[in-house]
């Protein structure tokens, strides 16, 4: 941890080099040349560098002492908000901080009595968040209970680390959230997180003779002084990482000053880093309620309130309401490089990457050292298909900070999807050096290992990670390379020379049986099981919508053509799908929320407006949510019922119903388009519909979405499997439906079928007959109904 009062007086030296005439400010032509000296390799035009200070001298007017300019309380306060980094700036001025004064006045505590010096000895021992004007302690006897903290926790620590009880962790590893911890002057959290024993008879004293020292708070002379001391104790706490018995203390500070913004904002940062997402969120609107209730007051917080506020929501999942607290921070604060970056990578997480790119660009623009930026942005550029400009910016990231996790885990993906095997196994096997049991990376590992050629490595390597995690997916792959063995078939993709299969067009594959699903079909009925499994929509009982219409009661408003529509913002309806979608962790609903604003969301918000028509949108996710599909097709009848342009009666408009089965067809069938959608508009039918004429117009296989029933099929045949049977093709394990080709009798799965693939190695036939199983014992059945007819033809 920096040593005590250092970042102010870091603050104070770069304020003294650039106060050419030590007026006490910086006027503009001083603050520019602070500007470009701690930005050396960024070349600033003039405009640039006039914008930069017009906003520095608009946001901290309160510290612009007339024509002198921006006052030392000023520049530190720019550097609290986040605006630029000490350290960095500090060290890139190439200046010294002499400490000497610092260590005299430690000695001096024991032995000079004289109380000037005490006084002046404590303020310097202790945190700077201490000193500060405006967030500091104020009344002395705060100063004694502080004191009396410090000697407590420097003795709890000297007893849990001579019994080995005290673990530090390195988080140095990991992707920095751009945590906003502090309101006022004060060191950083150290990467070293600390973990204590809570368990013992040492942690027990201690939090014994603290809760004497919060009574002595409660027993001060007035409710201010009582503030003023839970605020310190909790800050204390809270940087030597504490963070259980700060919520405490700031819980209690918030019972005495319920409208002071700061004990929320702090109560709100324990709960995060404990792990107690929503909580936190309360907290921070608390806060946020706070400060716009104070006036200017508090003005200059907002900033990292919303970027705080915008974490937590994060740690909920709700990526798209944290989005809209990022902008508001950049908007308040455009020097905020976090608040940039945060967006950056939210706006990556929610699949809109040219949006990501910009906030992360001009995050790296801000603070062109910023490892985690890079690292997003050059994940986003990959999303985008500029694979050789992502490996560049990989690659600086790593350069920065060479133990960054995420970066090296990434490039090591990008890598794999170039077919460039051994670069991939070796970033794998820099993630695993630096995080032994990340068995994501293990099990990439061996499969870019096959792509390399070395199957005996890769059988090692999946045998560890199957050590790590017993998940059902490493057992398949496990087996999945011993049919490879059998079959000799090389993991380049060759099998004695020849390519294991071929594919063949769609005219020759033909089915026997009504029961036997068309190949284009199934492909199609694939791609939305896949979307459903991403979205976890499948686990919706499509009820919950209809209770949602029911209970929601939604203001009509007006698009631009002047038609009313229930229309919500982006992040009003991403709070509906966290009800829906109640039952799953945050990281997993957040690809969810992707999931579905790329493919659905972008189609309805057509415009960029952020709102979009509920309705509709109920209604084209019906279909893909849980229930029987007569039920599926009923909710989404009753959504567009439910819609202004229908409400009241018991049909719907006939060009309504086109125009949302359309809808459907474009954003759930690859083959469809966007434009097909345009031929909607225009049209001037204004014929009515049933719910039975509708379902009709749905079910209609060539113009509707006919293709829910092989749906439902596949859903209902997720884990069934054919007992020893693998698909002829891509050597794994049979899931789902089994589809025989009837002449050769080779098997395939649902997934080959659909993609048109039979093995090189059998007989090359004018056209394929395949019969579809369910089930083994469908499969059975067949054999045993068949035997007898073959027995008596040959009688």
């Amino acid at each position: 941890m920096a040593t005590r009062g250092s970042r102010s007086e870091k603050v104070k030296r770069i304020f003294q080099q650039f106060d050419l005439n030590s007026d006490g400010g910086l006027n503009r032509e001083e603050m520019s040349a602070l500007v470009v000296a701690v930005n050396p390799r960024v070349k600033f035009s003039e405009e640039q560098i006039n914008a930069i200070l017009d906003e520095v001298f608009r946001t901290y007017g309160e510290f612009i002492d007339g024509d002198k300019g921006l006052t030392y309380e000023g520049l530190l306060r720019t550097y609290d908000d986040g605006a630029g980094d000490v350290d960095r700036d500090f060290d890139a001025l190439e200046l010294e901080l002499n400490l000497d004064g610092i260590s005299e006045a430690a000695e001096a505590s024991s032995s000079i009595a004289d109380e000037r010096v005490i006084e002046a000895q404590k303020k310097q021992r202790t945190a700077a968040w201490a000193v500060s004007p405006n967030h500091g302690i104020v009344f002395d006897d705060t100063w004694k209970i502080v004191d009396d903290l410090e000697i407590l926790i420097k003795r709890l620590k000297a007893k849990q680390a001579k019994d080995g009880k005290l673990k530090g962790d390195n988080v140095d590893s990991y992707s920095d959230a751009g945590w906003s911890r502090e309101l006022g002057p004060s060191s950083e959290i150290s990467d070293k997180r600390i973990i204590w024993e809570e368990a013992g008879h040492d942690y027990a004293s201690f939090v014994k003779e603290l809760g004497a020292l919060r009574t002595r708070a409660d027993g001060a002379r007035s409710r201010e002084e009582a503030f003023d001391g839970h605020m310190a104790i909790g800050r204390v706490l809270y940087e030597h990482q504490l963070f259980k018995e700060a919520l405490v203390s700031f819980k209690r500070a918030c019972e005495l000053q319920p409208m002071d913004v700061r004990p929320h904002f702090r109560t709100g940062n324990c709960l995060y880093v404990l792990g107690r997402y929503r909580e936190a969120k309360e907290e921070f609107l608390l806060a946020l309620e706070a400060a716009e209730a104070g006036g200017n007051q508090w003005t200059y917080l907002l900033p990292q309130i919303y970027v705080n506020l915008g974490i937590a929501l994060e740690g909920e999942g709700m990526v798209l309401s944290a989005c809209e607290y990022y902008r508001e921070a950049a908007i308040l604060c455009p020097t905020h490089y976090r608040a940039l970056k945060l967006l950056g990578s939210a706006l990556f997480g929610v699949g809109e990457y040219r949006a990501a790119v910009k906030a992360l660009e001009e995050a790296i623009y801000l603070k062109p050292d910023y490892a985690d930026a890079h690292c997003d942005l050059a994940s986003a550029l990959h999303a985008m298909g500029e694979d050789e400009k992502a490996i560049e910016v990989f690659q600086k990231a790593i350069d920065l900070k060479p133990g960054h996790v995420d970066a090296l885990y990434n490039l090591g993906g990008l890598y794999m999807d170039l077919g460039r095997f051994q670069r991939a196994s070796e970033m794998y096997s820099r993630v695993l050096v630096l995080w032994p049991n990340h068995w994501r990376a293990q099990l990439n590992m061996a499969v870019s290992l096959l792509g390399a050629g070395e199957t005996e490595e890769a059988k090692k390597t999946l045998k560890k990670a199957l050590k790590m995690t017993n998940r059902v997916e490493l057992h398949d792959a496990i087996y999945h390379l011993k049919q490879l063995q059998k079959k000799k078939v090389k993991p380049n993709g060759t099998a004695n020379g020849d390519g294991p299969f071929i594919t063949v067009e769609l005219s020759k594959f033909k089915t026997l049986g009504e029961k036997t699903t068309q190949r284009q079909e199934l492909r199609n009925a694939f791609q939305i099981r896949a979307f459903q499994r991403i979205t976890r929509l499948n686990r919706c009982d499509v009820d919950l919508l209809k209770k949602e219409m029911r209970e929601n009661d939604v203001p009509v408003s007006y698009s631009g053509g002047g038609v009313p529509e229930k229309s919500i913002r982006k992040p009003n309806l991403e709070e509906i799908l966290r009800k829906f979608l109640n039952f799953l962790k945050p990281e997993i609903f957040q690809g969810a929320v992707k999931g579905i604003n790329e493919r659905i969301l972008s189609v309805l918000d057509e415009s960029g407006s952020g709102r979009v028509d509920l309705g509709m949108f109920f209604a084209v996710l019906a279909p893909l949510c849980s229930g029987s599909p007569e039920k599926r097709k009923r909710v989404a009848f009753d959504a567009l019922l439910w819609r202004p342009v229908n409400e009241g009666g018991s049909q719907i408009k006939r060009v309504d119903a086109v125009g949302y089965i359309k809808l459907l067809r474009a954003m759930y069938l690859p083959s469809q388009g966007i434009s097909e959608i345009l031929e909607v508009h225009g049209e001037t039918d204004s014929s009515m519909v049933s719910f039975n004429e509708f379902q009709v117009m749905f079910d209609d296989r060539d113009w509707g979405f006919g293709i829910l029933s092989t749906l439902v099929k596949l859903e209902a045949e997720d884990r069934n499997r054919h007992g020893s049977h693998v698909c002829s093709v891509c050597r794994y394990p049979i899931i789902g439906s089994r589809f025989k080709e009837m002449k050769s009798s080779f098997s395939l799965c649902s997934q080959c079928y659909g993609e048109g693939k039979v093995p090189s190695s059998s007989r090359q036939l004018q056209e394929y007959k395949f019969k579809e199983y369910a089930s083994e014992s469908d499969a059975m059945k067949d054999k045993c109904l068949c035997f007898p007819v073959h027995s008596n033809e040959e009688k």
